[in-house]
Formats: structure tokens, C-alpha cells, sequence
């Protein structure tokens, strides 16, 4: 591998203007064909064999279009000077509807003067729009255009606010304040550790190309698969992260090798068969991690985890070619434009010397990690799981503000409804689906059932409920699993609706957790083990990356659970809460984001406990002296390990500002992981452990040694001699 990576970065730094183009060309490319062919994004989520997928496709099959989850929007009216019922308002209100049955893809819009369209406060009113025939990933597009149908009522002075499955992500994503926020915070994180504006640029030009040319693949890849609304802003958020992390290791190796008097083609050959090795296999982990969601049983996530590596994968290829393409054309030109008070520092001095403190101590130094870890780790145990329902949204959004006038008006439980289908063998008659009815509407915490509705043929039937609680409340799943232990007249009775779906989704994820756990660990165990032919290691970096993990679940904990200033992330409070009630401020977290955070998390650790491990080996086979190589290689690598560390945290501290709640846990997660991975489990704990394990670290029985492949990460065998005189470099020395 490092053989032909050098002979890689040699062939782009002698042809930087080709690869360069070509680079560009298939950036723009790629954006531009999803711009002109825009990016379609679905907004359905199947769970196949759960009760809630079964539910869905008896709706599909048996009530037609304007029937199924995605096919209905409904527009909330609020009259705050009256009663709906009084003119000029009941006329104003029966333009609008009018008005929107005219509108394409509508099947029919019930007026809120029919029964049950009034609540009992007369002042607000639901009109529920059936759709047939249109594009179920273009409900927000759909939604924007009925609601403006109804301005004959805001004409009037009512308020009118659209209620769909859209959110707030959906329409903000092409705005960009994150992505910007957080390109900037690493260009200043890069001027301080380069002290040059061109070294800087270098790492941010490879993150945008590569984040360009993945989200162009992504957004043409909608046109011919389901691609989920969340993988844009999930790719953009790993890639930058990634994307500048890479360039950054490769481009101080080549520094490093400048600076000791290598000729330029000579340094960026050795930078790309040695950080290049580590690189790949840092990408290699994260894409394996991301992959392995697969085995959740969710078909959203395991999309949304291989469609994420797309980014990995574009930052991993820029940064094996791109980056010795910029290298080779600007040559000794990368430490131009040296910015003021920012000289060169000495690079390893206070990271060696943190080292070779640890080495001296390394039982005290373990000890006090681990009950520091276990401190920040101990609030994960109370992690509050559960549904995330627009009364969690940001205030004057129109989901929000949906949400508060549905809750007033209707009842909480009528934000998130139930779906009960009963099907049979034979026909279903109207008096078999009246008393199931019936029996549901004896339940406790069922607010309202309505009417049941035969299917065409006959043979299902469907009665929607209106539970007591809210969808974030855990009691309404209560309800859904109650409801399905009906089977009267023999019915076989199944539950849909968002509530039901996430019920369905948690059960499932927790049975699957511990195998993607399991499949994570065990392939980067293996993927270590063949980059370093060292069992110990391997499983050590792997319970490593665990004890990071109980840290980033820890404050997710904290911030989310125990509600400890979530209000300053952006989760707005109940409109009348006190300043103490909106500081903690509890939120629930989607049952699904613990398991993708895990594999992303797993994935981006790895990287630095490759590039920590390659030094020290490194080190280790010159000298033997593990105690010394230890301390070594967290000199040669603490910089710029903390450097990368601090770029992440600030892209993913960036965007904690994102207006989507899915987005804000994965930043505060992401976040906290990264930077608590790069100081106290890099620059304490592993230390601390290899000098304790000591020769046991490189250890490998000969029966295994045999059996592994020579895959050399660092590349010590190729790794360019340094020239016989300073003054008078060898020619040819890169070949």
C-alpha cells in the first residue's frame, strides 16, 4: 500500500494542473446536474415487518391515495377576534376552501364546519386537504402552495398555519450559516497552526471540493433511489469534518519533510505513502462503522449511513490526490503569506514532554482518567429516549405554532393521531369494525374515535383515535401497544401513524443494537489489526473509542435529559416558561440517533488513535524503547491531532445552530466526543495504557504474523531517505 501510494502522490504532484482540473470539473459537475436536475428527497420511512409498516400498506392497498401517511395536509384556522362561525369569517374561511379544491392534486378539502372541524372554543377550525396523484417527497413544496391557496381567509384576519410532515431542516438547508460558520472557524484554527494563509487555504479548497462533488452524487443519486432529507446535511457535516482533517495530516507530514531538506517531489511522495496509509485506513473505519448500520433492521438508517461514507469516501480520494496535486504546484510556495505573530513554534516540545510526564506515572495517570471518564460517562444511564414532536420546535415556525393551536384547540393527542386498520380473511362489516371501535373508545387515554371506514372491497377497516397524550409522551406508545392486542370477531387489528411507526422503530433498534455494536467493533478491531499486526492494540483501540463514546452520551445526557441549558443550544421552551424552566429545559432524543451517533462517533475516533498509533510504532521499530516511542509519537502527533480535534469540534459546534433537532444532537454529540477523544483519551489514557502494556502492545503469535498481510499504514520501508547533503539534494530521490 505505501509503495503505491507514494508512486500515487508522485504521479499528481508531477501532473498537479490535470488532476487539479479534473478534480474541479467533476465538482461542478456534480453540483451543477443536481441543481439543474434537482435533489429528491423522500420523506417516507418504511420498517419492514413491524406492525406499523403493516398498517401503512393496508392503507395503501384499500383507501386510496388520499388515504396514505404523506397524502393529507391539513391548515389550522385561528380566528383571535371572533368565532369562526360568524360572518364575514365562516365566508372568508369557505373562499379559502374553494380556493384550494381547485389546486392541483387535490382529491377533496373538507370544510372545518363539518363535524369535528370546530374546536369547542369556536375560534379554531382544521381543513383537511386529500391529495392523489402527486410526488410524496415534495409534501413541503405541496403544502407551501395549498396554504397560499387560503389567502382569502388571512384577507379576512384569520390566521392560517400549514401543518405537514415537513421541517424546519427541510427548508433551510440551502442556506448554508453553519457550513459557512464552520469553514471559517477551521480557516483560523488552520492559520494558527501553519502560521501561513496558503498552508491554511490548502486543507479548506480539498474539504470544499470534496463536500461538493459528495453532495452532487447524493443529490443526482435521489433521481433513481430513496435518499432521506437528513443525508445532505449529515454528509456535509462529516465530510467537512473529515475532509479538513485529512488534508490537515498529510500536509504537515510534507511540511515536516520540507523543512528537513527533501526536494518538493521527493516530500510529497513521503507524505502520501506514510500519512496517506494512515488516512485510508482512518476512512476505512468510518466508512465500515457507517455500513454497518445496515444490520439495525432500518432501512432509513442504513441508507442514511452508506449514503454519509459517499462524503468519507470524496474526502479520503482528495486527500490521497488532490492534496499532492497542490503540494507538487506550489512546491516551497505553501509557507507563503506568513501571517504576523504566528512563526514558527517548535511542534513536538510540550507534547513530548506531556509524554514522557505520563510515562514517569503512568498508574496514577490511568486512574485519574478513568474516574474523570466515568464522571463525564455516569449521566448517559439516564438518557431520556423517546419521540421528538413539533412542540419541540423552534418558536414561529409554522410546525410549532401548528402544534400549539392543534393542542389548544383539539387536545394534545390530536398532533400525533392513531391509525387502527382491522383486516380479515373474509369481509369486514360495519358492525364488526362499530363495537372495535367501541372497545377502543373504553380504553383509558383515548380522547376521541371517529367514525370507521370500510375500504372499497370490504375487507379492512380503518378508525383513526385521538389519544390523551401527546406524541412525545411515552403513554401513547402505551396506547398503540395496547390497541394491538385486540382481536375480536376475529379482526387482526394493526396500528399506523407517527406515533405507532416510532413505537415500531424503537423496538426494533433495541433489539439490533447489541449486533451493530458487535459488527462495529469487531470489523475495526480486524481493520487494526491488519494495519498493525498487533492483537493487543486492535482491541484495545476499540474499547478506547467505547469509553469516548460514554462521554459523548454523557453530555447528550446532560444537555437533552437533565435539560441543562438545552434551551442555549436552540430547543425552545413552552412559550410561558420561566427563565429556570427554559435553562433545563428536558428533551426527549429519537430512539434512532444513539445508534448513529455510536457508528459515526466509532468511525471518527478511530482516525486519531490510527495516526497516534502509526507515530509511536513508528518510533517503537527505530529504537525498541516502548516507554520513549510512547512519548515520541504523542510529540510528533499532539499538534496536529489537537489541531484536527479543535477543527471538528468548532464544524460540529456550528451546527448545534442548524434549525433541525436531529442535527443539534448529533453537533452537541459530535462535539463533545471529539474533543474529549483528542485530550484526555489521546493525551492521558493510551499513553498511559501502552506504557504499561509495554512489548505486550506489538505483540503477535507467529501463527497469526503468518496469516496477516504485509499492509504497512505508515510506510517506514518506503519512507524517503533524507538527501546526503542539504546543499545539493539526490536527483530522482522520489522515484
Amino acid at each position: 500500500m505505501a509503495r503505491f501510494l507514494g508512486w500515487l502522490g508522485g504521479w499528481c504532484a508531477r501532473h498537479g494542473r490535470a488532476v487539479l482540473a479534473l478534480w474541479v470539473t467533476l465538482a461542478v459537475a456534480a453540483m451543477g446536474g443536481s441543481l439543474v436536475l434537482g435533489s429528491p428527497v423522500s420523506t417516507e420511512v418504511s420498517i419492514p415487518g413491524t406492525d406499523a409498516q403493516r398498517a401503512h400498506d393496508l392503507m395503501r392497498d384499500g383507501f386510496g391515495p388520499g388515504f396514505q401517511p404523506g397524502g393529507t395536509v391539513q391548515l389550522i384556522v385561528y380566528s383571535p377576534d371572533g368565532p369562526l362561525i360568524e360572518e364575514p369569517r365562516k365566508g372568508a374561511v369557505e373562499d379559502a376552501v374553494a380556493n384550494i379544491r381547485e389546486q392541483e392534486h387535490v382529491k377533496e378539502a373538507d370544510s372545518p364546519f363539518r363535524q369535528g372541524g370546530i374546536a369547542s372554543n369556536l375560534q379554531i377550525g382544521v381543513i383537511t386537504v386529500r391529495l392523489e396523484g402527486h410526488d410524496s417527497s415534495k409534501v413541503a413544496e405541496n403544502t407551501q402552495r395549498i396554504s397560499a391557496a387560503a389567502e382569502p381567509a388571512r384577507d379576512a384576519g384569520l390566521e392560517v398555519v400549514a401543518n405537514d410532515s415537513s421541517t424546519p431542516a427541510d427548508k433551510e438547508i440551502k442556506t448554508g450559516p453553519s457550513e459557512i460558520i464552520g469553514v471559517i472557524c477551521a480557516l483560523l484554527v488552520l492559520i494558527f497552526a501553519f502560521g501561513t494563509l496558503t498552508a491554511a487555504l490548502v486543507p479548506i479548497f480539498t474539504a470544499l471540493v470534496s463536500v461538493a462533488t459528495g453532495l452532487g452524487v447524493i443529490g443526482l443519486l435521489g433521481h433513481v433511489m430513496d435518499v432521506p432529507k437528513q443525508a445532505g446535511i449529515m454528509a456535509t457535516m462529516i465530510g467537512l469534518g473529515v475532509g479538513i482533517d485529512y488534508a490537515l495530516f498529510l500536509l504537515s507530514r510534507y511540511r515536516r519533510l520540507l523543512a528537513s531538506g527533501l526536494p518538493v517531489q521527493q516530500a510529497v511522495r513521503g507524505a502520501v505513502s506514510s500519512s496517506g496509509g494512515a488516512v485510508v485506513f482512518a476512512g476505512g473505519t468510518v466508512v465500515i462503522a457507517l455500513t454497518a448500520l445496515m444490520f439495525a433492521g432500518f432501512p432509513l438508517l442504513a441508507t442514511l449511513g452508506w449514503i454519509t461514507g459517499i462524503s468519507v469516501v470524496m474526502a479520503v480520494l482528495t486527500a490521497i490526490t488532490l492534496v499532492p496535486a497542490q503540494l507538487g504546484l506550489l512546491g516551497h510556495g505553501v509557507n507563503a503569506l506568513k501571517v504576523p505573530f504566528l512563526g514558527r513554534r517548535p511542534e513536538s516540545s510540550g507534547w513530548t514532554a506531556l509524554g514522557m510526564w505520563v510515562a514517569r506515572r503512568p498508574w496514577r495517570v490511568l486512574v485519574g482518567s478513568v474516574l474523570v471518564l466515568a464522571a463525564l460517562a455516569a449521566p448517559a444511564l439516564s438518557l431520556k429516549l423517546g419521540t421528538l414532536d413539533d412542540g419541540y420546535g423552534a418558536h414561529g415556525s409554522e410546525p410549532r405554532r401548528a402544534y400549539e393551536l392543534m393542542s389548544v384547540g383539539f387536545g394534545p393527542g390530536s398532533t400525533g393521531p392513531l391509525t387502527v386498520v382491522a383486516s380479515g380473511r373474509g369481509e369486514v362489516t360495519e358492525a364488526a369494525a362499530e363495537r372495535l371501535a367501541d372497545r377502543i373508545g373504553d380504553l383509558g387515554g383515548v380522547a376521541h374515535v371517529a367514525e370507521p371506514k370500510l375500504n372499497d372491497a370490504g375487507r379492512a377497516a380503518m378508525i383513526q383515535v385521538i389519544p390523551d397524550y401527546p406524541p412525545s409522551d411515552p403513554r401513547a406508545a402505551d396506547l398503540v401497544r395496547e390497541i394491538r392486542t385486540f382481536d375480536g370477531d376475529g379482526l387482526e387489528v394493526h396500528v399506523g401513524g407517527e406515533v405507532a411507526a416510532l413505537t415500531d422503530a424503537a423496538d426494533r433498534l433495541t433489539e439490533r443494537t447489541p449486533l451493530v455494536i458487535g459488527v462495529v467493533v469487531l470489523l475495526s478491531a480486524l481493520l487494526l489489526l491488519l494495519a498493525f499486526r498487533a492483537p493487543v492494540v486492535a482491541i484495545k483501540a476499540a474499547l478506547m473509542n467505547l469509553i469516548s463514546l460514554g462521554a459523548a452520551f454523557g453530555a447528550l445526557a446532560a444537555v437533552f435529559s437533565f435539560g441543562v441549558g438545552s434551551g442555549l443550544v436552540g430547543m425552545d421552551p413552552p412559550v410561558n416558561a420561566s427563565y429556570v424552566q427554559a435553562l433545563f429545559f428536558s428533551v426527549p432524543i429519537e430512539s434512532y440517533v444513539p445508534l448513529m451517533l455510536f457508528a459515526v462517533l466509532f468511525g471518527l475516533s478511530m482516525d486519531y488513535e490510527v495516526f497516534l498509533l502509526t507515530a509511536v510504532r513508528q518510533a517503537y521499530l527505530k529504537h525498541g524503547d516502548n516507554a520513549r516511542a510512547v512519548a515520541e509519537g504523542l510529540g510528533s502527533t499532539g499538534r496536529v491531532i489537537t489541531s484536527a480535534a479543535l477543527i471538528m469540534v468548532a464544524v460540529f459546534t456550528a451546527f448545534i445552530a442548524y434549525p433541525d433537532s436531529m442535527v443539534k444532537t448529533f453537533g452537541v454529540g459530535l462535539a463533545v466526543a471529539i474533543a474529549v477523544d483528542a485530550t484526555l483519551i489521546r493525551g492521558f489514557l493510551v499513553p498511559a495504557t501502552m506504557v504499561l502494556l509495554g512489548r505486550a502492545n506489538w505483540w503477535c503469535p507467529r501463527w497469526l504474523d503468518r496469516l496477516l498481510p504485509n499492509l504497512s499504514v505508515e510506510g517506514h520501508e518506503e519512507e524517503p531517505a533524507p538527501p546526503v547533503r542539504a546543499d545539493r539534494p539526490r536527483v530522482g530521490a522520489g522515484a
